[in-house]
């Protein structure tokens, strides 16, 4: 019984209530948010269970990727990761050069310090023939993003396929800290190929040269010249002034003098020669004589006697006569004495019709013009070319809501009013009065298959016509030629008035030589300089022939 009593007591003290219990009246001591005087319960098995669950299936999904990467995508890794260590890295292809019609180089190549190839180009008297190229470019952390020379102007862009060459692939073996293990070429780049250009070097400085310091002293606001076969349309001389350097646009800089050319007046990134639209004046007028003789308005010999104007009854105001001067009193006046002395009377009578005389019309005016490529673009490779204009009525009502007048007639008839062409297509036309009717393609390469198309011009009529201009250089408006023993020119001069009051004039010579074997057609005009200087072109054409002459004999046997 002793026995039993202590186990029993034994078991009392095992469940003493006051080891397990809490008084409530005491929970208030206690910090309930760390769980004092809480009773303590076991997890139960579940829980254990659910855990065990979650373990199993991520467990599973673990294995299942571990055993998607190693056997079923293990190939393909190991094969990407291969890669990850081989670098491509651009093998840059060599630009072609860029070499004048005596094998010159105009446009070379020059590898700097770090390797780098750069352009550099012949300069001054050559921006927006040879043009400029973008380099390729890099990011912030040194790789690029392009990887091309891309020409953006001039023969650089135009011929850009043919000089570009193919780029190279090397790849360059990286072990993990980036350090080159070995290198191998697997794309070798492809050379872009040379451009042999109809242009003479010599022949582009001496034109270059004269524009420049004409323009520079008088002054005008630029200039061109073109000097081109009269036979092949090959282009020996394509000057536009004011120009860029070629080298700083390509590089980038200075960033100065970029400004500076965005900021000039007088359009520095305009060709001239290519897509400058002037007012021609009389140059016009070989290349109307031969259509007007052709179509039979006049003879040879028909003398128009020039009194200083003509004069046309008004309509409106019988007491007050129109008025169209000629530019001096030039007395009688037959074909070729007319091209010589550039009458405007016998122009204005041949164009509009005066006196007996019924003249061209403007529609037919129009149509011996476009025979002569005036309006058309010529087609040379480079790009912007700008087309020629010729006014019509059908235009003139459509822009100003007025009829064609008989003065509309005068003023086109002596390359006036709102006429307009492109230097390059002057040479086009004065090329065809002197190699007999061809109206050849002009060409920027050299042995260029010959282009163009016969002008239905009779051919004694364009024998008056070059008469007409060999004429003028011997002793009409353009004598100061015949100053140049060494070769016989033909030449013709133009003058197109310009402003509010007419206070600034462009200033044309166009013409060709030998006269009596025609090889070369040149063609020069002066923009907007002052009215006082009205024989510009004369004087660029003068001092450039003189020049070539010097360098290049040969241009004048």
């Amino acid at each position: 019984m002793l026995f039993g009593r202590r186990r029993k007591r034994r078991r009392e003290r095992e469940l003493d209530p006051d080891e397990i219990f809490l008084d409530s009246s005491n929970l208030s001591d206690f910090d309930t948010g760390q769980l004092e005087g809480r009773l303590e319960k076991p997890i139960e098995r579940n829980t254990f269970a659910g855990i065990g669950v979650v373990a199993l299936i991520i467990g599973t999904a673990l294995v299942a990727q571990a055993a998607n990467l190693q056997m079923i995508q293990g190939e393909r890794y190991s094969a990407q990761s291969e890669r990850n260590r081989l670098r491509p890295q651009v093998l840059f292809a060599e630009r072609g050069a860029i070499v004048d019609r005596n094998g010159f180089a105009l446009v070379y190549n020059e590898a700097g310090d770090d390797g780098f190839v750069t352009r550099k180009y012949e300069s001054p008297g050559f921006a927006h023939l040879l043009g400029y190229v973008s380099y390729p470019r890099r990011d912030s952390s040194g790789k690029f993003y392009d990887t091309e020379i891309t020409g953006l102007s001039g023969v650089e862009s135009a011929m850009n396929d043919v000089l570009s060459g193919k780029n190279g692939t090397l790849l360059v073996e990286e072990d993990a800290l980036g350090k080159i293990q070995s290198s191998g070429t697997v794309k070798p780049a492809e050379k872009g190929q040379t451009v042999t250009l109809s242009i003479d070097a010599r022949a582009q400085r001496a034109f270059a040269r004269s524009v420049k310091s004409l323009a520079d002293s008088v002054p005008f606001k630029g200039g061109s010249a073109i000097l081109m076969d009269v036979n092949t349309g090959e282009v020996h001389a394509l000057v536009s002034y004011p120009e860029y350097d070629s080298n700083v646009l390509s590089s980038g800089g200075p960033s100065e003098v970029i400004a500076g050319y965005q900021k000039d007046t007088r359009q520095v990134y305009l060709d001239r020669a290519v897509s400058g639209l002037y007012t021609p004046g009389s140059i016009v007028k070989p290349m109307e004589i031969a259509g007007a003789l052709t179509d039979g308005i006049v003879t040879p010999e028909t003398v128009i006697v020039s009194n200083g104007f003509i004069s046309i009854p008004n309509a409106y105001d019988p007491s007050r006569p129109t008025i169209f001067k000629d530019w001096k009193i030039l007395g009688p006046m037959n074909a070729r004495s007319a091209v010589a002395w550039s009458s405007d009377v016998y122009f204005y009578t041949i164009g509009g019709g005066f006196n007996g005389i019924r003249g061209l019309g403007i529609e037919r005016l129009k149509y011996w013009y476009d025979l002569f490529g005036f309006t058309s673009k010529t087609g040379i490779e480079l790009e912007g070319e700008a087309e020629g204009f010729v006014p019509t009525p059908a235009w003139k009502e459509e822009r100003y809501g007025d009829p064609w007048r008989v003065g509309d007639t005068y003023n086109t008839a002596i390359g006036q009013y709102a006429m307009q062409v492109t230097p390059l297509g002057a040479a086009r036309a004065v090329a065809a009065v002197a190699n007999g009717g061809k109206l050849v393609r002009p060409t920027l390469v050299k042995d260029a298959p010959l282009q163009g198309k016969s002008i239905p011009v009779d051919q004694a009529a364009l024998q008056v016509a070059q008469e007409g201009m060999r004429l003028g250089a011997t002793e009409g408006t353009s004598k100061g030629l015949s100053d140049l023993s060494f070769v016989k020119v033909a030449g013709k001069t133009g003058t197109a008035q310009l402003g509010v009051n007419n206070e600034f004039h462009s200033s044309w010579a166009v013409g060709y030589f030998p006269y009596d074997n025609p090889k070369y057609a040149y063609v020069v005009v002066m923009e907007r300089g002052p009215a006082a200087n009205l024989v510009g072109g004369i004087y660029v054409t003068y001092h450039a022939l003189r020049e070539l002459y010097q360098t290049a004999p040969e241009y004048f046997e």
